[in-house]
Order: structure tokens, then sequence, then C-alpha cells
């Protein structure tokens, strides 16, 4: 008898656990039920949808109903909420929402990829009109629509994750007033702090407000729109606030059946993406994952890991052994011009584990630099000391940032080291590259670190420098000098030190410092085979130190 397998919930998870169960068996019963309109679209493009980068709704969905049903002969069934899982008659309660009718669907294996949903924070005036979420095409089409009404011209985006700096930028680009609050203190928490600065830079440039460490407490009507009320005490007028705060999973009905749950309310499962009930699996943005750098259990809702974990299942219930190796967060984000990814763990999370690590920062072009378009990419790396096991990247830049991330998360996954990436040979001509790859100039960086051949200090040791007992040394030219520089240093441009180490205190650690890292690290292999015994240079040099400190203003103006 032919099996029959039910999957609630579509998307990524689903939809992709439904077509991969069709090509392996194509006897199998399998019926989908998905709460709202649509079993698979683009959840990542909605943003450039309401901020009409894309501008055909349609290119939004990817499968319809009678699409899918027509390739891989799935019962779809659209307006369908599962609401209860009797596990012991190996029945699913669904309710239809048309008509609010309950019915049951007996099953010999069931796929839960419920998703999660957006969270509404319990503020006062959250349920006001103009306060949108963004998880779905529903939310998508009220946004645009109110956004294309006469007289809406400022917007407040509450959250400075990905969905918070993507909305900030298409709404910008409808020419919007737009002001981000964030509670923390800087935008895209999987990044470290310091590699947010320039981030920061660049969305202020682009005309948007930036509010840190500020939260909201209160959204209220006034007579000239929406006043978003701030834990400074401040207020923001606007016509539009889009609450951006994070995601839930949604995991209710599985706790209700008993299901073991894990961090966060999430529903746990096994390698296999096997629950605590054998007949029962999980996928998606609702289960618990295992942090592939750290072995932390934790709650990542990315669209790549529920593809591959909707997959795992399919395999699984077709015996077909498929194990989930764990999720590294690689993730990527346009904001206007500039382009951010990470992999792996951050320092936040290496911390949380008690695994040791280094840390460097490097910054090299996006191509050769006598090639026309060069621009600026910013390289983190964290590594395990003392054997330079790759634990996590953070990139920063425009050109090339995906490319490099992509070779970082490989490396990552495959149990690298900072000395394997010196010998990469990856792919060169000048309008592509360099002949020393960034990934490359990473890796030569971190093996220095590594092997003794210079030791740093960073922007967050700046402050506790006390000019009288340290020599704080510039080694960049005068004219950079003069321009500005850390307060209390002394110059000696690169070039002039050999000539110059008479001026310097031998008995007095050497802090010093360049633009980038790299002239600092020439000045460092002089000053320690000259008999100076302490010697640091200055991780990611002076323009690093300067994005990573600088200050945007926290209270809002009325």
């Amino acid at each position: 008898m032919a099996r029959r397998i039910l999957i609630v919930g579509g998307v990524a998870g689903g939809a992709t656990a439904a077509a991969r169960l069709r090509r392996l068996d194509e006897s199998a019963e399998i019926v989908m039920f998905e709460r709202g309109e649509h079993i698979s679209f683009a959840n990542c493009g909605l943003p450039y949808y309401i901020g009409d980068t894309i501008v055909d709704r349609d290119e939004l969905l990817l499968q319809t109903p009678e699409s899918f049903h027509d390739r891989y002969r799935v019962d779809v069934r659209v307006g369908h909420e599962a609401v209860l899982i009797d596990r012991v008659a190996k029945r699913l309660h669904v309710r239809r929402l048309s008509d609010g009718a309950l019915v049951e669907e007996p099953y010999d294996a069931l796929v839960l990829s419920p998703g999660a949903d957006p969270i509404r924070p319990p503020l006062e005036g959250a349920d006001e009109e103009g306060v949108f979420t963004l998880r779905n095409l529903a939310d998508t089409d009220r946004i645009k629509t109110f956004v294309q009404q006469p007289g809406i011209r400022r917007a407040v985006v509450v959250g400075g994750g990905y969905i918070g700096v993507e909305m900030a930028e298409n709404l910008r680009a409808l020419t919007l007033s737009v002001s981000i609050v964030e509670l923390t203190d800087h935008l895209v928490q999987p990044l470290d702090p310091d590699m947010a600065g320039d981030l920061h830079a660049h969305v202020a440039k682009n005309g948007v407000g930036l509010y840190l460490n500020c939260g909201v407490t209160a959204i209220r009507r006034t007579a000239s729109g929406l006043s978003v009320q701030t834990s400074t005490g401040g207020a923001i007028c606007a016509d539009l606030v889009v609450l951006a705060v994070g995601v839930r999973p949604e995991g209710t009905f599985a706790r209700e059946a008993g299901l073991e749950m894990g961090v966060r309310g999430t529903i746990r499962v096994d390698e296999h993406m096997r629950t605590s009930d054998p007949s029962i699996y999980a996928v998606g943005d609702a289960i618990e994952v295992a942090d592939f750098v750290t072995g932390a259990r934790t709650f990542v809702p990315l669209a790549s890991p529920a593809n591959r974990q909707g997959r795992i299942a399919a395999d699984n219930l077709c015996g077909i052994p498929s194990a989930y190796k764990g999720t590294q967060g690689t993730a990527i984000l346009k904001a206007f011009e500039m382009t951010v990814a990470v992999t792996g763990a951050n320092e936040r999370a290496l911390k949380a584990a008690g695994i040791p690590y280094a840390k460097t920062y490097t910054h090299s072009g996006s191509h050769a630099g006598y090639y026309p378009g060069a621009t600026q990419m910013n390289v983190k790396l964290l590594f395990r000391v003392p054997d330079g096991k790759l634990l996590g990247a953070q990139l920063t830049g425009r050109d090339g940032v995906d490319k490099r991330c992509d070779v970082l998360a490989t490396a990552i996954r495959a149990g690298m080291t900072v000395h394997d990436l010196t010998d990469l040979e990856l792919a060169y001509a000048p309008p592509f590259g360099s002949a020393k790859d960034p990934v490359n100039m990473a890796g030569y960086v971190a093996q220095n670190v590594l092997d003794g051949l210079e030791k740093q200090f960073y922007a967050e040791d700046v402050a506790g420098l006390d000019p009288a007992k340290v020599t704080l040394l510039d080694v960049r030219t005068a004219e950079e000098f003069a321009a500005g520089s850390i307060p209390g240093a002394v110059n000696i441009p690169v070039d002039d030190l050999r000539a110059r180490l008479g001026e310097l205190d031998a008995k007095k650690p050497v802090y010093e410092f360049c633009r980038i890292g790299l002239r600092g690290h020439v000045a460092y292999r002089i000053l320690s085979q000259s008999g100076f015994p302490e010697v640091y240079n200055l991780a990611g040099g002076y323009r690093f130190y300067r994005a990573a400190t600088r200050v945007f203003p926290i209270t809002p103006s009325s």
C-alpha cells in the first residue's frame, strides 16, 4: 500500500521536502497543508518588491498550487491550518480557514515545516494603522499599498537586522525619510560591533537616521501621524512603522503534541531531521540546529539550511541515509552600495563556547589596484589558537565580497586552517582579483600572528593606553598624520624609521599603527629586530580604528 505523507507548511523546507519525496517515490500520496495563500514564494525578495527593484509581483511566486501539482502530483491545500497532532492515532487535525471546518487527515509520516512568525512586541500602539511586520506576500501587499498613498513621507524601521536594513534601503528608494531604531550598539547582530562601523557610516551617508542603543517604548497616534516614543526620552515622527525585531519559531502545536522542544521554542530534531516521534520529521525555521563551529544548540532561520533540511528529511523517509551537519550561519546583505557577509562564529559565540581564538583584520582591493574600479574590502578572520583552525569570517565592502565569503565558508566547512588559506590557488585576472587574493592576504596576516612574527593590539585597547607609559607611534606620512591621528601619538613615517630609531625609548612598549596595517607590519618587523622588546601593531590600522569607534547620535530629535 502506498504511504501517505503529510507536510505542514511550504516555502523553502516543506516544498523542497515534497518535491524530493516525489522524485524518490512515485507511488506515495503526498499532501501539503499551507495556512497562507502561497506554497512557494521568494520571501528574501519581498523588500525589493516594496522598493520597486522587483517590479512584477509574479516574479516572487516560485510555484503555485497548480504548477506544483502538475509537476509533482502533490495535493496542495492552501488556506488550511494544522492545529493538532494525534500521535497515537496518527492523525493530523486541520482547520479549513474558508469556513472554519475541522478535518482529520491520517498519515504514515508527517513533515513539519511551520516556519517562524515575525515578533510583534507588546508595545502600546503596535496595532495602530500604519504599523507593519514583513514575513509573507500578504504583508508585502499591505505595505506596498500603504506607501503608495499620498502623504506617506516618513518611515521608522524598528530593528537593525537583515530585514530592517533591507527595508530601510528600499523605503529610501521610494524617497521616504527613513530612520532605524536599534536596541543594541550595532546593526546586523551576526557582525561583531567592530565590523559594523563602516556599515553605520554608509547607511547614514545614504540618508538613514541611525539610532543605536535605543529602544522603542510606544507608538502613539497624533494629529500629524505616528509618534515613535524611545527609551532615550525622545520621539520620531512617522507615517509608517515597520517592526523588524526578529522572528520566533512556530512550534506551538508541536509542543502541544508532546514533541521534545529545543531552545527558544524550537522543535528538537536529530541529524536526520527526525523529531522525538519517529514518524514525524521537522525542517526549516521552526527547528533547533547545531552550530557547526561551536556545537551549541541554536535557532538560525535561513533559507539555504531550510532547503537542505527538506531534502535530508525526504531522503531519510525514502531509506537514503542522510544527515544534517549543522548550520554555520553563512549570510549576505546588500545595504545600498555596500555588501556585508558573515560565516561561522562571531566573537560573542566563541566566548560563550569557551573556545580560545585570535582575530585579524585585512583591507584588500576587490581586484588589482591598477585596473579601474577597485574598491576596498574589509575581512575579519577568527581562528582557533594555537592550530589556526578557521572559526568565522566577516566581510564588508562592495564588489567581490560574496565570492570571498563563499570561499571562507567552504574553508570552514572543510575544517581548514589559516595556513591552508595561504595555499589556495584562486582565479586571478586584473578585472576580477589580485595575484594575492584577499583570502590569501587574510591567511598571510593570520599566519604571521600564529607564527609570532607580529603581536597585535586592537581598537578597543586604545582607550586604555597611557602615553606616559607607552609609545604610541604613527608610521604614516606626515600629511596623513596632520589630517588626524590617535591622541598622544608621535609620528615617524615607516620609510624614515630605521634612521630615526634613536628618537624612541627602547624601554617603553611601542604601540604602532599605519592606515590599514600593512606599513605597520613593516614597522613592527623593523622595531622587533632593532632592540625594542615589546612591540604591537594595531590590527586593521587607523582607518579601522576610526570606523570601529565612531559614535552615532542615539537621541532622536522630535
